[in-house]
């Protein structure tokens, strides 16, 4: 079964090397790795999609890794999309390929470029215009200004789920969410501003 393991480690040489040799220990297949952050505490986030042997626990593998020095487990959770992590730069030629449909492509490969669950395209006036399979259907247009983590009041207090959203114009703007976790960090918040900006030029006239 695909999992995806976040964890944070000491940016210095071996450390991944450790990490690998305790997944594997635990009984985890690492798949493919992607730096995710780079902290001034000298520390690196990555992310990890790996797969389990039968009868493993994820939990086995999460304590394996937190034993070692220097490294916490911050989030681990199936992965469905199952496969290769979805790098930017294939998000980005997936954009380019038909330059009309660059907003409505951006929708569709934000949950994997990001590992989050669905991904919505919200118009001031007229509401949900675009959205991935499970999206919630009655997000509210929000007014900001640059890529940002967003508080969206629900119906459901039971709803863990955490949410980013970025500015398309002044009229549209993209929100992605994760159900339970991880939470979005700086660097990724970033990288959603960058792509959209990018999407919305490649699309425009």
């Amino acid at each position: 079964m695909p999992y995806l393991l976040r964890v944070e480690l000491p940016d210095v040489p071996g450390s991944l090397g450790r990490l690998a040799s305790a997944i594997g220990e635990a009984g985890g297949d690492i798949e493919a790795i992607e730096i995710v952050e780079k902290t001034h505490s000298g520390h690196a986030v990555d992310d990890v999609l790996l797969e389990t042997a039968p009868g493993t626990m994820p939990d086995s593998i999460v304590s394996a890794c937190n034993a070692l020095d220097g490294v916490r487990v911050i989030w681990i959770g199936r992965y469905a999309a199952g496969g290769n992590l979805f790098l930017d730069l294939e998000a980005v030629e997936d954009l380019t390929e038909v330059p009309d449909e660059a907003l409505t492509r951006l929708v569709e490969v934000l949950p994997q470029t990001f590992r989050a669950d669905w991904a919505v395209r919200i118009h001031r006036v007229n509401g949900l215009i675009a959205a991935t399979e499970s999206a919630p259907t009655d997000l509210p247009f929000t007014d900001i200004e640059h890529a940002c983590r967003l508080d969206v009041e629900g119906e459901d207090p039971d709803d863990e789920s955490l949410y980013a959203g970025a500015r398309i114009d002044g009229n549209e703007i993209v929100v992605m969410g994760r159900r339970g976790g991880p939470e979005f960090l700086d660097s990724e918040l970033a990288r959603l501003g960058h792509l959209v900006s990018l999407a919305a030029s490649i699309a425009r006239p």
